[in-house]
Formats: C-alpha cells, structure tokens, sequence
C-alpha cells in the first residue's frame, strides 16, 4: 500500500490535484476560526460546551443537531458558519423541481448547457436561501430567554444585517472553493467539505477521551472503562464494514443483447448485467427525516418557554422533550418512519423504470422472460421496490445507532455521531469515491489501482 500511495504522488498532474485539494480544504477550515466581530466569545464557548455534553432544549440544542448532520459550527458565529448546506439546500430543491415542472425538466435534458443553467439557477437560489438563513439565524443570536451570543451595543438591525451579508458571502466563497475542485482538484469538491466539516469534529472527541482516561483512569464500571472502549472500537469497525458492503451493494440483473446478422458476421448476443444499487438514495432520506423532526421539537419547545412556568407550558414542553434529537422512543419511531417514506420518496423521484425499459428496448436489450416496454418496467419497478426496503431498514439501523450508543455506552453525544448517521455514511461514500477517481487515473497510466491485490 505504501508503494501504491508513492505511486500516487509521482504523477505530476495527480499530485497537483491532491496538493491543490488539500490547500483548498485547509482555507475552508481556516475560515471557521474567523468569527464575527461582535459575537461574544465566552457565551460562544458556554453554548459549544453545552451541544457537545448532549444538551438540548432551546438556541442550544437546535445548533447541536444542524451541526451535526450539516457538518458546521453554527455556535461559532464564524464567517463559514452556515458551511455549504444553503448550497445544497438549493440543489435539492432544483433536483425535484426539474421532475415536476416542465421548464427545468427540458432544460435537464439538454445536456451539458442545461446543466449550467441549472447549475447557474442554483447559485441565485443558494444566495436567496443564505440570506435568510443567516439573518434568523443571527436574530435569534441576540438573546431572548438565553444569554445572547452577540455582544452587547451590537444587537441593531444594521449590525445584524452587515453579518447576514458577511456570512452569505462566506458560504459563496465555499460553494467556489467546491467547484474549484471540481475543476481542478480531485473527487467532488462540495461532498469533500462536507466530509473535512465532519472529521474535524474528531480531534476534539479523542481529546475528550484521552483527558477523561488520565483523570479518571480506564477501570472497569468508570466512565471511560477499558469494556466501554473495547465495545465502541468494536462497534465502529462492525458499522463501517456494513456500511461499505451496504454503499457497493448491487442488485444486478442479467440482460440479454438481441443478436444481429448481416451476411456472414454475426454481432451481439452477449450477456450483460443491469446494476441496481441497494442504497440507491445514498443519505438524503436521513437529511429529510432530521430535519423534518426538527420542526415539532423547535416549536414546542419555544411555545412552552413563551407560556412559562404555567401547565400548557410544562405540557408543550413535555411534547417537545419527545421530539428531542437522540432522546426517547418516540423520536426514534418517527426517525424510522420517515426515512422509509424518504427512501422510497427519493428512489421515485432518481429512478425511472420507463425510461430505463425505453433505453434497453432502443439498445436491443432484454431481460430474459419478459417482453420489452411495460413488463420489463413492470419487473424493474418491482425489482427496486423490495431492495429499497432493504436499503431503508440499512439506513434506519444506521441513523439510530447514535442515540443508541450515546443512551447506553457514553452520554456524549458527539462521540455517538461518529458511529452512525449523517456523518458516518458521507465519510464512507465520498472517501469510496476519492478512491475511485484516483484509480481512475493511475488505470489510465497503467498503474495497479489502490484497491487492487497485488500479484
């Protein structure tokens, strides 16, 4: 392997596409550690401390759960805060329009110009999508029922728009910095970002652990005993194999070419395959329920603090206790309920079963067994029905193992995320595919790629 990753680096255009990579991603998490210079430092650390114990309720609590399944640091008030969620945001919504409304859908089957319509379309609406996000978000930093994150003299709506457009202009500048390397870097820029946002998270997670082994030792039955260690080490490895055997899984269905004669040469004939991935919607139905669920324990809980201490106070806060990130069975059940609704959601919306009987029917392919046109989409709609149950049941144990560690090893719950959810399966899925565009090009150098066996 090590001979393999030296091989990597003695390409001179694939080595300037790591190095070029490398630097951009520096800069995106440079820009985390420049803060709005009217946040209040100290409350900023108060309430960073506060997501990361697992606490939950109120501004706190919702900063905790965007952060973790957005992969940024809305606590910090940095110019970077809203990371390149606005741009994506943007781009789902682009994504279902273009299946529903006819303009976009023409536009989407133009080919590559409109895709940069698309694309061009998506930047506006990204921009639109920033300013309203960064706006509230900084509202409601001001204060209320909460010690307010932005200093005192500085709470004007004049303050509070000057970092609206700074923090939009810093979102801007990270969806330029994914296409850069788009463009000239390696794998895809804006799946990268995501992935440096959530492994930046681990440094401090280890450093946790290792300040709670040295004070409070690894004795059996101590917070940090060697048993709980052993099991989240354990644990992790287990996950991250199902969930690599899960992302590759593939369904594939033999097709069978029609055979052409022309005089004396026959052509055709042959026997392919038609892969069908298990995972076919990757993560968004777990971005969809997370957000969706955040809506009734926003609500609720910030309608039971405008009651106060009276009963339909305690009782709306009572409901949005049920709904909070990570707590209680009920908050589990609907997590589930609704990554299954998302799973097959999406998968309607990517595959389409017609179009895909048309190609193989135009192609002079069929599926052996049935006619082409309606049976065989048909037979492929039913095929992609019983795998995406499949997949939503991967991706339903994957989101709840979180809350499952965080209830019964450790209590904080952002070590939990590091064992399944949002985080985890992005890591896995764009570090796949890094792999894939590096072996893409040493296969055209006639390099062995990094995941061949040597021989």
């Amino acid at each position: 392997m090590l001979a393999k990753l030296m091989t990597v680096f003695r390409i001179p255009e694939l080595r300037n596409k790591i190095l070029l990579t490398i630097v951009l991603l520096a800069v995106y998490r440079l820009g985390f550690h420049i803060t709005l210079p009217f946040i209040d430092h100290s409350v900023v650390a108060e309430t960073m401390k506060k997501s990361e114990s697992g606490a939950s309720g109120g501004v706190a609590g919702l900063l905790q759960v965007v952060s973790v399944f957005a992969a940024t640091e809305l606590q910090s008030g940095s110019v970077f805060g809203l990371g390149i969620m606005p741009y994506i945001t943007a781009s789902i919504v682009f994504q279902l329009l273009a299946t529903v409304y006819p303009p976009l859908e023409s536009l989407q089957k133009e080919g590559e110009s409109g895709r940069r319509r698309i694309n061009e379309y998506t930047r506006y609406a990204t921009v639109v999508v920033c300013v309203f996000q960064s706006f509230f978000l900084l509202w409601s930093m001001r204060g209320g029922q909460q010690k307010g994150l932005i200093l005192a003299g500085y709470t004007g709506l004049h303050w509070i728009i000057f970092g609206t457009l700074v923090m939009t202009a810093g979102t801007v500048f990270l969806m330029w910095i994914g296409e850069q390397i788009d463009a000239y870097g390696i794998g895809n820029g804006i799946s990268l970002l995501i992935m440096a946002g959530i492994l930046a998270r681990l440094p401090s997670v280890v450093q946790k652990w290792v300040d709670g082994i040295r004070t409070k030792g690894v004795g059996i039955g101590t917070e940090f005993g060697i048993e709980r260690l052993l099991v989240m080490i354990l644990v992790f490895v287990s996950v991250i194999a199902v969930v690599i055997f899960i992302t590759q899984g593939q369904r594939r269905i033999p097709i069978q070419s029609a055979r052409h004669v022309r005089g004396r040469k026959v052509s055709g004939g042959n026997q392919q395959w038609l892969p069908l991935r298990v995972n076919q919607s990757g993560v968004m139905p777990i971005i969809f329920a997370s957000s969706l669920l955040m809506i009734p324990f926003f609500l609720f809980t910030q309608i039971g603090m405008a009651f106060g201490a009276s009963g339909a106070g305690e009782w709306l806060g009572w409901m949005g206790s049920l709904f909070a990130p990570g707590q209680g069975f009920v908050y589990s059940l609907g997590y589930i309920i609704l990554i299954y609704f998302f799973c097959y959601f999406w998968t309607a919306i990517t595959f389409n079963p017609k179009d895909m009987a048309e190609n193989l029917k135009d192609s002079g392919s069929f599926i052996r067994g049935y006619r082409p046109g309606s049976p065989t989409a048909n037979h492929l709609e039913q095929v992609m029905l019983r795998i995406t149950y499949v997949g939503a049941a991967f991706l339903s144990v994957i989101a709840v193992i979180p809350t499952v560690i965080a209830n019964t090893i450790t209590q904080d719950f952002a070590t939990a995320s590091f064992f399944g959810g949002t985080g985890l399966l992005i890591i896995v899925s764009v570090a796949l595919d890094l792999v894939q565009k590096i072996d893409s090009h040493l296969v055209m150098r006639n390099y062995p790629g990094l995941l061949d066996s040597d021989k």
